[in-house]
């Protein structure tokens, strides 16, 4: 994958008469607005956690506006994923009783297998008479359930996701699956561009952060931190996620502790801390999946990886610890993002003044890869 380096020098201050306005193409290009852009289908995307689809159960969801039902089959066999209206009357097959393969609408009975077909219509004892519903190609991977929402002719040409430590036993993992009011480019931006950090002073204290460069490709933007402490303790759980903070970040050519690595992947984003030797010490995986027709709320589906220390019973012990410490963290950035897309609507638009490159680069990479709203 070619990978190019960015010019990371922010935007220059420029005066026009008695005011100083901050100059931003993408405020003032005529391109299109980045929250009428939808998440490309085209994509595996995670929909449903595993263990929530037991077995002769039925669970009801939704991507982006449209009606799922993910059903697994009385013997446990794998899941597969239709459209969440019987043919017949249109009420959630989610309502339904799964027999055997099948699942069964509460309403007549209408039995749909895997392939979506109508296979009984109690009443008539006829077969092919009942018109069948959508299907969508559907797999398992690191405790989610995915579902492939666009073209299925390209399922098969597409990896399905594996956060990549989730199976690995030197790391200990947790969920987390928060819903957001507001458009999943937000999400990617708000990870992205750790300068926010301001934000989280009531949980993390005077930390500033030092942005360490940068690199774009076809697919993907990344970006490069190491953090200080400026002043107070440092929190158990953050040195837990983290690392120790360098006191000495602004000092020039000073060595730093451990590097914060930001990737947005279409259509994923992770998180991954190494330590100054190298060692991965955290691993964030995330994906924001619309609920909406107008994409404007995001269900989020996250595995956050830390590796166990020397002695590994003492992240067990500080785990309660640092599930608050992150929760904590994440409403912060989920009351924000929710304002950036109030303030969004109220405005009729967007009207954001970026002048960060790294963001830049983002909301560039966002826009190509996904599919204009219709409006």
């Amino acid at each position: 994958m070619q990978k190019n380096r960015e010019d990371e020098s922010p935007e220059k201050t420029r005066n026009s008469g008695e005011h100083s306005t901050v100059t931003s193409d993408l405020y003032e290009r005529k391109g299109p607005d980045l929250r009428r852009i939808n998440l490309n289908p085209d994509f595996w995307h995670p929909i449903a956690w595993s263990h929530k689809i037991k077995p002769g159960k039925a669970f009801g969801t939704r991507y982006a506006g449209d009606p799922v039902v993910i059903i697994r089959p009385e013997d446990g066999s794998a899941v597969y994923a239709l459209e969440d209206r019987c043919a017949h009357r249109q009420v959630p097959l989610s309502k339904g009783h799964v027999d055997g393969e099948v699942v069964r609408c509460c309403y007549h009975g209408w039995a749909f297998d895997r392939k979506g077909d109508c296979v009984t219509v109690p009443y008539l004892n006829k077969p092919g008479v009942g018109r069948g519903v959508k299907t969508y190609p559907c797999r398992e991977s690191g405790g989610l359930v995915f579902i492939f929402p666009g073209n299925p002719a390209l399922a098969d040409h597409i990896p399905v996701p594996l956060p990549s430590q989730v199976n690995n036993p030197e790391f200990k993992t947790r969920r987390f699956d928060p819903r957001v009011n507001c458009h999943y480019s937000f999400m990617h931006e708000n990870l992205m561009d750790m300068n926010h950090q301001f934000l989280h002073r009531k949980q993390m204290g005077q930390i500033t952060s030092r942005f360490m460069g940068q690199d774009k490709g076809e697919n993907f933007v990344e970006a490069r931190y190491s953090f200080a402490r400026k002043g107070g303790e440092q929190p158990l759980a953050e040195r837990l996620l983290f690392g120790k903070h360098n006191d000495k970040i602004d000092v020039k050519d000073q060595p730093v502790d451990e590097i914060v690595t930001v990737r947005t992947t279409y259509p994923y984003q992770t998180l991954q801390i190494h330590d100054k030797d190298g060692d991965l010490i955290m691993d964030l995986w995330a994906a924001y999946v619309p609920q909406g027709k107008d994409e404007d709320e995001t269900q989020t589906f996250g595995l956050l990886s830390v590796k166990r220390p020397k002695w590994k019973f003492l992240l067990d012990l500080a785990w309660p610890v640092l599930g608050i410490f992150t929760n904590r963290i994440f409403l912060e950035d989920k009351e924000i993002v929710e304002l950036e897309q109030a303030a969004w609507r109220d405005l009729g638009g967007d009207h954001n003044v970026e002048v960060f490159p790294v963001v830049r680069n983002l909301r560039d990479l966002l826009i190509r890869s996904g599919i204009p709203a219709a409006r």
